[in-house]
């Protein structure tokens, strides 16, 4: 079975869509070309290599396991760390390359929503929180809760995305108009 990432959820939330033409029909997206998608993963190579000693004290983390793959059945994903903490659950850690502005944006909370489905099914402890580091904030850390209905959301999410790969079913496109404007698929997409 095709297994998927957790920016194929983001994009499918998104509009579901992409999960047609990029899956389906195979048309790529080519985010190769976007700065901010390329600078993201080289900044992830260095603090792998920058943070390998350094343990996250400050939120009870007791332990951390860096560039962690993860799969389940449907997901399949890299944490960038995983964190045991000292009551007994887990956590995601994610690093941004990002400036924290008041608030945080629901793609990076559906990221650690994944994050935390794959961490439970893989270590079967809890996990209640995630967290993100916003670098270009000088690594501001920001704790995220991670509740049930969330993930139970990511999954029925990652199941819709199955069934429309496994029945070449064209979907809806998102109700939210404005999200075409800049859409890779906006030439080939019938409204």
């Amino acid at each position: 079975m095709f297994s998927i990432t957790p920016s194929h959820i983001i994009e499918h939330l998104y509009c579901p869509r992409y999960t047609y033409f990029e899956y389906v029909l195979r048309i790529p997206q080519n985010e190769e070309k976007y700065y901010k998608v390329m600078r993201g993963r080289e900044l992830h190579l260095q603090r792998a290599k920058q943070n390998a000693a350094y343990l996250r004290r400050r939120i009870g983390a007791i332990d951390k396991r860096l560039n962690q793959y993860l799969t389940n059945e449907l997901l399949r994903g890299e944490v960038d760390e995983v964190l045991w903490l000292s009551d007994g659950a887990m956590a995601p850690l994610d690093f941004k390359f990002a400036k924290y502005e008041g608030k945080v944006y629901e793609t990076y909370k559906t990221q650690l929503y994944c994050y935390a489905w794959l961490i439970e099914e893989n270590f079967g402890k809890p996990v209640n929180r995630g967290f993100l580091v916003y670098t270009r904030s000088q690594n501001k850390l920001v704790e995220v809760a991670v509740e049930k209905e969330a993930v139970a959301r990511v999954q029925q999410a990652a199941e819709r995305i199955h069934r429309i790969i496994r029945q070449n079913y064209y979907p809806k496109a998102t109700r939210y108009k404005k999200r075409c404007l800049n859409c890779t698929y906006r030439n080939v997409c019938i409204k």
